[in-house]
């Protein structure tokens, strides 16, 4: 074989992956702190926006520091989430027995965490860090309980990424010590919406860890009280009423990212459905005795990416949008976020599918790439890009959200198949690494050790990879492969033939240092509520794989006397293990197979499980499981890379002056913008005196005060942060002004928090407003 020489090209890769290298070294070991090492604040409570007796024509831009601060003390968490803490005891709500259907609790809460300084989790691109606010994060819980109280299940659908392990276990650890064993790991599913614009940092195996580049405490811990409030709430608020479910198609919004993996499956099987996704949307309508509204969960299969990986705002995509409009439109009167009913457009098998409608195309030609490759001709994978239906971003958030939107509320308002039956939950961990799975009577397969495959680094048409991977590639590559031994050691030959045919990029599975790199400890968990059964999926299903799995559940329940249920996918439950994909899926390692972590036979190897779990609950022979092997709960985690610093006032400026004021008149469709003097954003989540960055607010002249319209969970609200250099930074707040806006007089308001720090003294978080002039809003 003739010499390889490098190219250029080559060469600097070589030299920015030894660098990269030596930071990561660095941080493994230099970095090393206890995650338990926290800032803790007193919430102050929320801010009351109390009516200002002014006029509008004397108002002038302010701005107002608080002179109360927040002084941050260390606290050390308990070493493991596990132990048992004291219980707290905690009155129940008292519960009315003589009826039909079950108790029912909703709540939401904010868990939104940082919004600057902080990767946003989902597309893995180096530099995609949150600069912002588009609308908040919230967890929705839903209790259901039957009506003599003795049995009950918790479904909480959070606007995040995925629910990491590390959540979950330190979740279940503070329900344990205020209900004792009221809620617990088999009656509680956490369920990630999957929004790719959400903050990272909050995980605890080293992939994560690095992808996030660093633990962030502060937002683990806001998303970890998020949704404990929103159990909470849904906790207090329960009362009898009644459940129904419905089910209809969504047309148009989704495409199979990955459909020459789909033909890989039997055209048998194929042939059984009309699509290469699944269409099927599922609701659950959940109303008082007396038919009032209380609250939805659908389930349908979608991606939220139709925010791409160009965006630097927080939000909660397409599936989240859907929720505003119903929550708004059922909560009318109340501001986003606010108001009693829930409504949570839950994850299913998307594991393969896209909002990006439009399809994979050459950004540089137009020409359709949509091969089995993903590759253009001039540029390669790179330039091979998915689109969605609008003319941005914003706009197919909208398109896809409010299709997802107008379908769930027909389907809520036909409910008319009442769920009945007893509540029944199962669950296990489960070394997913050491599974024995039966192909039939006589061979046997096994799981495998994780590991990630080569077409795992190209990313999919969604958002590509940044090295120019290529998905499909079944053959390692020397130069990669050199640059991975030399820096993580060589994958052992047992890895390496289980795994096949993936070439493998990361051997992650025996990587261990500082943490292991992936889980071995998954949970699988079903619930059920009569003729419903909710599987907790701990990552992404593809569609056939969703397909599988629900018809063999189905299949076990029947075996056992419990037919025509109902089986949903619930993905991105508890613990997050990447994609799974069918077997055959596997066999073409494009990219949701290269991340199929577990081996050829994972699929299988869920099926095994939860069929287990189902006949466990048909057969009435739950407490009869084995508990399983318990997952840890690393107690020393990397730090984030970026520090702390105080913010900084131009000279002759405070914080919340405004540099750059609104124009004197608008109409609707335009944008009002005000540019203020700002200060980090992450402080706010530290010191919460204000639950908003923003408000737009109008003049009512009958009461001669000032009313809110909007704030940052509004969509047509954006907040930007513009980070400067030595502590110095702008705030932008836009309002995209609605074609509902009424005429009148307006003001925007900007709340945020500075850090302030003097020699030898404890950092101190301060509050601050500021107050834009005045202006008008026309509609001609």
């Amino acid at each position: 074989m003739a010499k390889r020489t490098f190219s250029n090209l080559e060469t600097f890769l070589i030299f920015l992956l030894v660098m990269m290298s030596a930071i990561t070294v660095a941080l493994l070991s230099l970095l090393f702190i206890t995650s338990g090492t926290i800032e803790n604040h007193k919430d102050l409570g929320g801010h009351f926006f109390s009516t200002t007796q002014s006029s509008p024509a004397t108002q002038g831009s302010t701005a107002t520091q608080r002179s109360t601060a927040t002084q941050h003390s260390t606290a050390t968490q308990s070493s493991t989430a596990t132990q048992t803490s004291p219980v707290t005891s905690t009155p129940e709500p008292p519960l009315f027995q003589n009826f039909s259907g079950y108790h029912i609790g909703v709540g939401r809460a904010d868990c939104t965490g940082q919004v600057a300084d902080i990767n946003l989790m989902g597309y893995g691109k180096a530099g995609q860090n949150a600069q912002g606010i588009l609308t908040r994060l919230y967890s929705r819980a839903f209790i259901m309980a039957e009506p003599d109280g003795s049995n009950r299940t918790v479904f909480v659908s959070i606007d995040i990424g995925m629910v990491s392990q590390r959540l979950r276990l330190e979740v279940l650890n503070r329900l344990q010590s205020k209900y004792g064993s009221l809620y617990r790991r088999d009656n509680v599913i956490l369920s990630g919406t999957h929004t790719h614009s959400g903050p990272a940092g909050y995980f605890q195996y080293t992939v994560f860890v690095i992808a996030s580049e660093g633990f962030s405490n502060q937002t683990f811990q806001h998303m970890v009280t998020g949704i404990l409030k929103s159990i909470d709430i849904a906790h207090t608020n329960m009362k009898p009423g009644k459940i129904f479910i419905n089910k209809g198609n969504v047309d148009g919004v989704q495409i199979n990212r990955s459909p020459y993996s789909y033909l890989q499956n039997p055209q048998s099987e194929r042939a059984r459905y009309s699509s290469n996704t699944d269409k099927e949307m599922i609701v659950l309508k959940m109303v008082d005795l007396n038919g009032g509204d209380l609250g939805l969960i659908s389930w349908f299969a979608i991606h939220p990416v139709s925010m791409n990986n160009s965006n630097h705002l927080v939000n909660s995509d397409n599936v989240g949008y859907a929720s505003y409009l119903l929550e708004q439109e059922k909560n009318k009167g109340y501001l986003p976020g606010q108001g009693p009913f829930v409504a949570a457009f839950a994850s299913s098998n998307l594991g393969d599918v896209s909002p990006n409608i439009l399809g994979p195309r050459c950004i540089n030609t137009g020409e359709s790439c949509d091969n089995a490759n993903s590759t253009c001709p001039i540029g390669g994978p790179s330039m091979c890009i998915a689109k969605g239906p609008g003319q941005d971003m914003f706009d197919s958030t909208q398109i896809i959200g409010r299709a997802m939107y107008q379908r769930a509320k027909e389907l809520y308002a036909s409910a008319s198949q009442e769920v009945t039956g007893p509540l029944a939950s199962a669950h296990q961990w489960v070394d997913m690494t050491d599974v024995t799975v039966w192909l039939n009577s006589t061979h046997a397969a096994k799981t495998c050790k994780p590991a990630l495959g080569y077409s795992f680094a190209a990313g999919t048409i969604d958002g590509v990879g940044g090295l120019n991977f290529t998905q499909g590639k079944t053959e390692g590559d020397p130069f990669w492969d050199t640059i991975r031994d030399q820096i993580l050691g060589k994958p052992s030959e047992e890895i390496k033939e289980c795994q096949k045919p993936k070439p493998i990029l990361l051997h992650t599975g025996e990587l261990s240092k500082p943490h292991p790199w992936h889980p071995d400890i998954v949970d699988v968990q079903i619930i059920t509520l009569g003729s419903l059964a909710i599987t907790a999926i701990p990552g992404e299903f593809t569609t056939m794989s969703g397909r599988r799995l629900r018809e063999a559940v189905q299949a076990e329940f029947a075996s056992h006397g419990m037919r025509n249920m109902t089986v949903v996918i619930s993905g991105l439950c508890n613990v997050y293990t990447h994609y799974i994909t069918t077997y055959e899926e596997y066999q073409a390692q494009r990219y949701e197979a290269a991340s199929t972590i577990y081996g050829p036979h994972t699929l299988s190897a869920y099926i095994q499980l939860f069929r287990n779990l189902a006949k466990a609950i048909a057969t009435d022979m739950v407490a009869n499981l084995s508990r399983g092997p318990e997952p840890p709960f690393f107690k020393q985690l990397i730090v984030p890379l970026i520090p702390n610093i105080v913010d900084r006032a131009p000279k002759g400026r405070t914080f919340g002056d405004v540099l750059q004021p609104a124009k004197p008149e608008y109409r609707v469709g335009e944008v009002a913008e005000v540019i203020f003097v700002g200060a980090n954003p992450k402080n706010s989540v530290q010191n919460q005196t204000h639950q908003t960055f923003l408000t737009v607010e109008k003049y009512e002249a009958t009461s001669t005060s000032w009313q809110i319209v909007c704030n940052d969970a509004s969509w047509e609200t954006r907040f930007y942060w513009h980070k400067g250099l030595l502590g110095l930074s702008n705030a932008t707040v836009e309002w995209h002004i609605p074609d509902t806006a009424q005429p009148g007089i307006y003001r925007i308001r900007y709340f945020g928090h500075n850090r302030k720090q003097e020699i030898l003294k404890p950092a101190v978080i301060l509050s601050f407003e500021g107050t834009s002039p005045a202006f008008e809003v026309v509609t001609t």
